[in-house]
């Protein structure tokens, strides 16, 4: 039997004035209770962070320092320039290089207070199985800290271009392999085929894939500001539209598929579009496991480059799409330190702050959706749900009964030091203190005042 006590905690859903002692036996909660003694710095406890969208294999290739990827630092910071410098970073990577860059992403995120990640590693006809390989080492050896769900991503084309017939054959191998075994998500990017005959057939291949092989689904679509348009001008609707017709077909995916979520990533061409449109999409995947996640630092970094004035700025409008239209969302970091996204930490709470600005999101309640882009609405996302996650109106509550999946606590200083005058003793001013969601959210605490509590 095994019994841990976390004490002297606020839990939001319960107000900021009140602090409560929780005792888990054998990962289930079997007591909450008032605290018997006050605490002048009380922690406050939260449900833990979650990375919808994390590209493992491709973190910190312009910041490892790593010689062999030097002369790959940006010139343009195009989006054709990463495409390419990154592909040529991949015929270069070796197992200790992904498992080191790997490994330092995890245990950051760690430290920053994620427990479940959904990570893409790239199979294809350049990289192969290594970066596969490397992953599921990683997700054994920190099985214990962060849950690792692996998706097995084409980045490159599989039905145009030379080498899309090897990429194909790579990837369908893998998913035939033993190393299916530890793979959860087939992830696929339909707007690098070369026509729009190519993306659908990609769209297609994809989805009867998955409901083959029982396996989560992940696009990385519509990552425009423009609509595609036909040989006479006639614009195309968002791939997004094929993607909810093909799953809507004679209910196919609900009914074969049960229990797997599909996850739309960046789809920035939403941004851009008539409002009458986000409620066409809402309709369209009513009663669908269907999720977006927005990847704002990505999106913001690499949009409107080809525009020399006004400038756009698009990434998904989540906050609005959850108020007003009642979609799926949360966000994401997508990349950390390479040619896609060479800013950042890749820290969710820093990414929850930063959409306070970029949604316009300054109310209360925006907080703790916000918070829930980076926590539980992704964990809904990418099928990690806890019990305290479905819980709609409920997801921060703590309750006798419930089965433990962790916590986030953020600790409060008393004071805070700075050095006095040569020969003086040092300043101590007392420290502000988070209470509420939504001093998180506005003020994300210092990693050190981040514990995971597993």
């Amino acid at each position: 039997m095994t019994n841990k006590k976390i004490e002297s905690v606020i839990l939001p859903s319960r107000g900021s004035d009140k602090t409560f002692d929780i005792t888990i036996t054998n990962d289930i909660v079997t007591s909450v209770t008032p605290s018997t003694t006050q605490h002048p710095c009380p922690t406050l406890l939260l449900p833990t962070l979650c990375h919808p969208h994390l590209h493992l294999d491709k973190a910190y290739l312009l910041t490892s320092n790593n010689p062999a990827y030097a002369h790959l630092a940006p010139k343009t910071g195009s989006f054709s320039e990463a495409l390419a410098t990154t592909a040529q970073a991949k015929s270069l990577y070796t197992e200790e290089d992904l498992y080191l860059r790997g490994a330092q992403l995890l245990s950051t995120t760690y430290a920053q207070g994620a427990a479940t990640a959904r990570t893409f590693v790239e199979v294809d006809a350049t990289t192969g199985t290594l970066p596969l390989t490397v992953a599921r080492r990683l997700k054994h050896d920190f099985a214990h800290l962060v849950e690792v769900q692996i998706v097995a991503f084409a980045q490159e084309p599989l039905f145009s271009g030379q080498d899309a017939e090897d990429n194909l054959r790579v990837l369908e191998e893998v998913l035939e392999s033993e190393a299916a075994a530890d793979i959860s998500v087939l992830g696929t990017t339909p707007y690098v085929e070369s026509d729009r005959s190519s993306s659908l057939r990609n769209i297609r291949w994809a989805i009867q894939t998955a409901m083959d092989k029982r396996l989560h689904l992940d696009f990385h679509l519509d990552y425009t500001l423009s609509l595609q348009t036909d040989e006479v001008g006639n614009p195309y609707g968002p791939l997004t539209m094929a993607v909810t017709g093909i799953l809507r077909d004679d209910d196919c995916w609900t009914r074969l598929n049960p229990g797997r979520t599909v996850v739309l990533g960046h789809a920035t061409q939403f941004s851009q579009l008539p409002p009458h449109w986000m409620d066409m999409v809402a309709r369209a995947i009513e009663g669908l496991p269907v999720h977006f996640v927005g990847l704002p630092t990505s999106d913001l970094f690499m949009m409107g480059r080809d525009d020399a004035h006004p400038k756009p700025r698009g990434t998904l409008p989540v906050v609005d799409m959850i108020r007003t239209h009642g979609i799926n969302c949360c966000v994401g970091v997508n990349n950390v330190g390479n040619a896609f996204t060479p800013y950042g930490t890749g820290d969710l709470l820093g990414l929850a702050c930063w959409g306070v600005g970029l949604y316009q999101a300054g109310a209360e309640r925006d907080a703790e959706v916000l918070y829930g882009c980076v926590s539980w609405r992704a964990r809904r996302a990418i099928g990690l749900a806890t019990e305290q996650d479905e819980k709609e109106g409920e997801e921060m509550e703590v309750w006798e009964g419930m089965r433990w999946r962790g916590g986030l606590v953020v600790e409060n200083r008393a004071v805070v030091e700075v050095p006095g005058r040569e020969g003086e003793e040092g300043i101590r001013v007392p420290a502000r203190q988070r209470r509420s969601v939504r001093d998180v959210v506005w003020d994300p605490p210092d990693v050190g005042l981040r514990r995971v509590v597993r």
